[in-house]
C-alpha cells in the first residue's frame, strides 16, 4: 500500500473525529482500511513463510512449505 493511501486513511480518521464523514467518505474509509488490512496480512504471511523451525530431532522445517498453501475455505 502506498503512502498516499495511508495518508488518506489518516485524513479520513481525523475528519471523522473532528466533524464526521459523509456516506461516500465512510465507504472510502472502509475500502481503504480493508485494503490496508490485506496488505498487512500479506506482509506477515510472507514473513512467516520464510521462517525455518528446527525440530527436536534436528530436522529443519520451513513454515511456508508446511503451512503456506493452506487457506480456509472462502478466503
Amino acid at each position: 500500500m502506498d503512502s498516499q493511501k495511508i495518508e488518506r486513511i489518516n485524513e479520513l480518521y481525523r475528519k471523522s473525529k473532528a466533524e464526521g464523514l459523509t456516506d461516500d467518505e465512510k465507504k472510502e474509509q472502509k475500502i481503504l482500511r480493508a485494503e490496508y488490512l490485506e496488505a498487512v496480512k500479506a506482509n506477515l504471511r510472507g514473513q512467516l513463510n520464510n521462517i525455518d523451525i528446527e525440530e527436536k530431532d534436528g530436522t529443519v522445517v520451513n513454515l511456508g512449505e508446511k503451512y503456506g498453501n493452506r487457506r480456509k475455505k472462502g478466503h
